[in-house]
């Protein structure tokens, strides 16, 4: 973990009034690991947290059981609590989920939709893109696919995604080549974006599957093996 935790951590902080203490220290843990705060395999230190956010290890303890319930973090005996790391059977059902979910998002609009969020996202990867900064591109990503299932309407479903979206950035942390990953996608999110704005939300489902498809393939394929295949 960081050294500069607790400054970095001032700003969660700040929020702490608008949610009960346990609801917030998830929250602020589930973020940062969704932005890539946390390795995979990262020990998470009870000392260093409580005093990064100023609780009580009795706090961080049942923030950690809540986020050991959302897969986001394992408690290993006799060693402490750490974050996950991914099977490949792991992030084969992460996608298969995200199929049906982000699709049926897709499938229930209705003629008008705010696209305002996914336009932003889309920018926010083509920045990161030019400043070479793979990590923020694939935050950038997944709120562009936030942003996809918030147009649903839905604040459980929303809710739920946002738990999905942190765990399938743990499969990330771990990418020996991470441009390679994200870079096409930028792309991809733009033709979704535009299959959108046209109206076509047929065509933006078959494509969202595809993409998903292959982003699912390259995760749980071995690097060897996709090169032998290309």
């Amino acid at each position: 973990m960081r050294a500069s935790m607790v400054e970095d951590f001032a700003d969660d902080r700040r929020q702490i009034s608008r949610a009960s203490t346990v609801e917030w220290v998830v929250d602020s843990l589930r973020t940062r690991i969704t932005e890539g705060y946390f390795d995979p395999g990262t020990r998470l230190s009870e000392e260093a947290l409580g005093e990064a956010l100023e609780v009580s290890r009795n706090t961080l303890r049942e923030a950690f059981r809540l986020l050991t319930h959302e897969r986001l973090l394992e408690h290993r005996r006799n060693r402490g609590v750490f974050v996950r790391s991914l099977t490949p059977a792991d992030i084969a059902e992460l996608y298969r989920v995200r199929v049906l979910l982000e699709n049926a998002a897709l499938g229930s609009l209705g003629e008008e939709f705010d696209l305002s969020e996914l336009r932003a996202a889309l920018a926010e990867a083509e920045a990161a893109a030019q400043r070479a900064d793979w990590q923020a591109v694939g935050t950038a990503n997944i709120h562009f696919h936030q942003g996809i299932v918030a147009l649903a309407g839905s604040h459980r479903l929303t809710d739920y995604l946002r738990g999905l979206f942190a765990e399938l950035r743990l499969a990330f942390l771990v990418l020996d080549d991470p441009q390679g990953l994200h870079e096409p996608y930028i792309r991809r999110n733009a033709t979704l974006l535009s299959l959108l704005e046209d109206g076509d939300i047929a065509g933006a489902q078959r494509e969202l599957a595809d993409y998903l498809e292959e982003a699912r393939t390259r995760l749980t394929t071995p690097r060897q093996d996709r090169a032998d295949r290309d």
